[in-house]
């Protein structure tokens, strides 16, 4: 027995779902059922991407900061990672943002100072990316160039580096 099952969800909810059990010569109609089922499935990661909420985009960043290589997170000091939907202006051509005084520039820094912060905004974020894969990767892209403010490379750096 061949089991298809072809799911597209968005924040749990099920929009469609085709579930046929196939044994042998399938009727026509089951046919015709697997290749819709498998048509719609071609466009999910887009279904997704429109209905990505808040969790489902701090999750992504989560995932992001987990796959960053030690050697960038190692020396991270009093730094929080925040998710807002837009920045304040309510543009979107701002995709994340160091909010802090990178090393390089730092005095006197210890006890008691507030955290410094970077910020992923997710409506700018979501707005250039088609699929998750290449939201995945932006998030990635961002987060590196965040943290690399943080550590006092400026934006021209960061492009001759290919990061910005």
């Amino acid at each position: 027995m061949i089991l298809f099952h072809t799911v597209i969800s968005s924040s749990a909810k099920s929009l469609f779902c085709l579930t046929a059990a196939v044994r042998r010569a399938p009727h026509p109609l089951v046919w015709r059922g697997i290749l819709l089922g498998l048509a719609l499935s071609l466009d999910w990661q887009t279904v997704l991407m429109e209905n990505l909420d808040e969790e489902q985009f701090e999750a992504l960043v989560v995932e992001g900061l987990d796959a960053l290589a030690d050697e960038i997170v190692e020396g991270l000091e009093n730094v929080v990672f925040v998710t807002e939907a837009r920045p304040e202006d309510g543009s979107l051509n701002v995709l994340g943002l160091y909010d802090g005084v990178a090393l390089t520039e730092r005095g006197q820094y210890g006890f008691g100072e507030l955290p410094d912060r970077i910020i992923l905004f997710r409506e700018p974020l979501v707005a250039i990316c088609e699929t998750l894969d290449e939201l995945r990767e932006q998030i990635h892209v961002t987060l590196v160039h965040e943290i690399a403010h943080y550590y006092g490379i400026d934006d021209e750096q960061l492009h001759e580096l290919g990061w910005a």
